[in-house]
């Protein structure tokens, strides 16, 4: 009997990484999540900042940046925790996607954050690293690796 492999990707089992590979990710993601903490923070600290880019028809600013905040804190512990690194990887990227938002509202709208507007290439340069955000999480969760054989290909 001829069986036939296919590979696409799956989000049942991260895969692991190993040497060198392993501990470089191990370290870029306990720093990821350490800044994921540290901003975190500061929406509570300095709310204000971070006002000025929630969409308005959102509504009430500060509600934003306190649930954005409490979020981003929660994620970068979730990244910290070996038991808890690959869900939290997942949710990153997906909260990546939700909160360009207010980053696409600032860009088009002109908005000023601390005082400052910034030129287009300043915008484009954070639209590559939320890509790159987005990418370094989907890689901690496993799914930027190999793919492992589906379930039919392990039938004989």
């Amino acid at each position: 009997m001829v069986t036939i492999l296919h590979k696409q990707p799956t989000f049942i089992e991260p895969v692991k990484q190993k040497g060198i590979g392993q501990f470089l990710l191990l370290i870029i993601t306990v720093v990821f999540g350490g800044l994921y903490i540290n901003v975190g923070v500061q929406h509570f600290t300095d709310t204000v900042w971070f006002e000025p880019i929630v969409p308005e028809i959102l509504g009430d600013a500060a509600f934003w940046v306190y649930v954005t905040g409490v979020i981003e804190i929660a994620l970068g512990i979730g990244l910290i925790i070996p038991q808890t690194r690959r869900q939290a990887g997942l949710w990153s990227a997906a909260f990546l996607v939700v909160v360009y938002w207010a980053n696409f509202n600032m860009w088009v709208n002109d908005i000023a954050i601390g005082g400052k507007t910034y030129a287009d290439f300043w915008h484009v340069v954070r639209l590559v690293a939320q890509a790159g955000m987005i990418a370094l999480s989907l890689l901690i969760a496993g799914q930027l690796t190999e793919e492992p054989d589906t379930l039919e290909s392990s039938k004989s």
